[in-house]
């Protein structure tokens, strides 16, 4: 046999107990299971969505009421809690626009797709979603 040969790389599962607190997932796979989790929470909170929006373009009142929601709550949710979900919801939505995104023009322009190239296009959603859920929180809670 051939001295100069090659060792095959190993390929191991992933023990549940004891590797997966030291496994370190790369960035487009974190990318990944989030894009994941935000449709999930998108399609949870769509009868919320559309009911205020169905309230909201009712009548002046119900849209007095809707907006008032966001200062004093909602039953048994403080006017805070209220702006967090919304600032959840901002975040599934911002985040998938973004990932998808991603995976369009991963489709798209699928001949440069390297690992470089899916490290540094999942840092770029993730940076890109992340400070627009800045701009349209700090919309939400006032502070611009």
């Amino acid at each position: 046999m051939n001295e100069i040969t090659k060792k095959r790389p190993e390929f191991r599962n992933i023990n549940l107990f004891n590797d997966v607190r030291t496994y370190r997932m790369p960035p487009a796979a974190i990318l990944s299971i989030l894009h994941r989790a935000s449709g999930a929470i998108m399609f949870l909170l769509l009868p919320f969505v559309i009911w205020v929006f169905d309230q909201s373009l009712r009548s002046p009142q119900t849209y007095a009421r809707v907006t008032s929601i966001f200062h004093e709550g909602l039953w048994i949710f403080p006017g805070v809690l209220v702006r967090l979900g919304v600032l959840v919801l901002l975040w599934a939505f911002l985040h998938h626009l973004c990932a998808g995104l991603r995976h369009v023009w991963m489709d798209i322009d699928h001949h440069r797709v390297t690992k470089q190239f899916g490290r540094s296009s999942a840092l770029a959603s993730f940076a890109i979603s992340l400070g627009l859920t800045v701009i349209f929180g700090a919309k939400v809670f006032g502070l611009w």
